[in-house]
């Protein structure tokens, strides 16, 4: 067991700000207080981007939240996000693909992104594992490892069927682990749950409520 302190937590934190309605001066603000706050990213929309000088590294997500974007359509905007600064890119897989067994699809979407996108341009491969089954799940993370995603991720957080299980992060890490990091998202709202899915293996959070999980707090949001 990792014996966190704010600080350590921090430093596994993708702190995100992903709403819809999000403006342009929330998204520096969300850069601003990742830059406040420690944390080891900012993750926002693409079309926020460029942001202005933050001290947090940025992630931009892709192909959010469906998955269900033109393979080439996600390797574009991730290739464009990088050009406006992204330093990691959080893609989000055809989920239906994986449910309906076409696992070579899924392999041909992840692969097109990082090949746009090759290091060290960090990938993390989103699989919506509450959507899945224990075996696509397996699979899913298995082809993303192939493919050269560097992560890979539970959840976008806006999936009806739910978010990060400590269930899907423990299988997860014994699948890629320590050779893929595994990102945990969705649902972590307060300290406790993120100590349990540390425990389980994840090797980064994404939070949005992120300062009041570091001040032992429960936090709204995704």
């Amino acid at each position: 067991m990792t014996k966190l302190t704010p600080e350590l937590l921090a430093k596994m934190v993708d702190h995100t700000f992903l709403q819809s309605t999000g403006t342009q001066a929330d998204a520096e603000a969300a850069a601003a207080d990742a830059a406040r706050l420690g944390t080891y990213s900012v993750c926002v929309s693409p079309s926020m981007l460029p942001l202005a000088t933050t001290t947090a590294r940025i992630a931009a997500v892709c192909g959010f939240p469906s998955g269900k974007h033109h393979s080439s359509i996600k390797a574009a905007e991730a290739e464009a996000a990088v050009q406006d600064g992204a330093d990691e890119i959080d893609m989000v897989i055809d989920v239906g693909a994986a449910l309906s067994g076409d696992f070579e699809d899924v392999r041909l979407d992840i692969a097109a992104v990082r090949e746009a996108v090759p290091g060290p341009i960090v990938l993390k491969v989103i699989l919506e594992t509450a959507a899945l089954t224990d075996e696509q799940i397996v699979r899913c993370c298995e082809i993303a490892e192939s493919c050269g995603a560097d992560f890979v991720k539970t959840s976008t957080g806006f999936h009806p069927a739910g978010g990060a299980t400590v269930h899907a992060v423990e299988l997860m890490a014994r699948t890629v682990g320590p050779r893929v990091g595994v990102k945990a998202s969705g649902g972590i709202r307060d300290w406790a749950a993120a100590q349990a899915m540390i425990d389980a293996g994840a090797t980064r959070l994404g939070l949005s409520g992120t300062e009041a999980v570091l001040e032992g707090g429960t936090a709204t949001g995704y």
